[in-house]
């Protein structure tokens, strides 16, 4: 059982390839020989039509969850589809032991689909602090790292986000309207705005990652789940980039944020923003 940051470090020093391996594996077991190979009888849907849930998710949560855990003993997992069968599951998020938060398949739209825009992600947290994630893009066989205070890397290349090039639009990807309050809808439209270009989400995962690489300038999103954020927020900071809440202060993958919120390529961008969601256009 870890007991303090010094030996969440330690761990991370000797394990993190072991954690790569459990993620490789996952994915090679679980989700890639279903990928273009669904039957109907594999899919089904959770909240609503684009809250989707299938075999592949649950066969790699499940083995994320045996590995994870057999990797770090006295550590427990938040997982997507744990907390979707019984939501006190999310309540680790704030106790006392390390927290593996996992989504086997994020992006699972794109996936039934036979889209590659999916990936698995894990991180590593304790007390609402994220000390490492891994992101991994099975179909394009990309893996990006973050450790706290160590930096971010994308198969092994050092990640900067660097702030957006003046004189262009924003790029910004915002939440889909389903999992929108009437609230966020009218916050999210102040990011159609002269400067900026608003386009919908896909994978969350994936998002982050374009914004740590510079590619994508913003994100806007109005929901809290850590399994979709916690990985992507440290692979962001570490990269260089901020995330903001409405009250100007960062998301806490624990809960209670002011949303919609932002993770952006640099703290500027972020401010601008949320200037934007929250009506003040700093």
């Amino acid at each position: 059982m870890i007991e303090d940051t010094e030996t969440i470090d330690e761990f991370l020093a000797h394990h993190s390839a072991d954690v790569e391996e459990a993620v490789r594996k996952a994915a090679a077991a679980e989700i890639m020989p279903r990928f273009r190979q669904l039957a109907a009888h594999e899919v089904d849907q959770k909240s609503g039509p684009h809250d989707l849930v299938t075999d592949a998710d649950r066969g790699a949560e499940l083995y994320l969850t045996e590995a994870l855990g057999a990797l770090l003993p006295g550590s427990v997992v938040v997982g997507e589809e744990a907390v979707h069968a019984n939501p006190l599951t999310y309540e680790a998020l704030r106790g006392d032991a390390p927290v593996w938060i996992v989504d086997p398949v994020d992006g699972t739209r794109q996936f039934v689909r036979g889209e590659e825009g999916f990936c698995t992600l894990v991180a590593l947290a304790r007390h609402g602090v994220v000390y490492a994630s891994w992101t991994y893009a099975a179909a394009r066989d990309q893996l990006a790292t973050a450790v706290r205070g160590q930096g971010a890397f994308l198969d092994g290349e050092r990640l900067f986000a660097g702030p957006p090039s003046p004189g262009r639009d924003l790029t910004v990807a915002t939440s889909h309207p389903d999992f929108t309050t009437d609230e966020q809808k009218h916050a999210l439209l102040g990011l159609w705005a002269d400067g900026v270009a608003p386009r919908p989400c896909g994978s969350a995962g994936l998002e982050y990652l374009a914004v740590a690489r510079g590619e994508l300038d913003a994100t806007a999103f109005s929901w809290e789940a850590a399994w979709d954020h916690a990985a992507g927020l440290l692979l962001v900071e570490e990269a260089g980039g901020a995330h903001l809440t409405l009250t100007g202060e960062p998301f806490r993958i624990t809960g209670g944020n002011n949303l919609p919120f932002t993770a952006a390529r640099d703290a500027a961008t972020a401010r601008r923003v949320t200037g934007l969601l929250s009506g003040t256009r700093p």
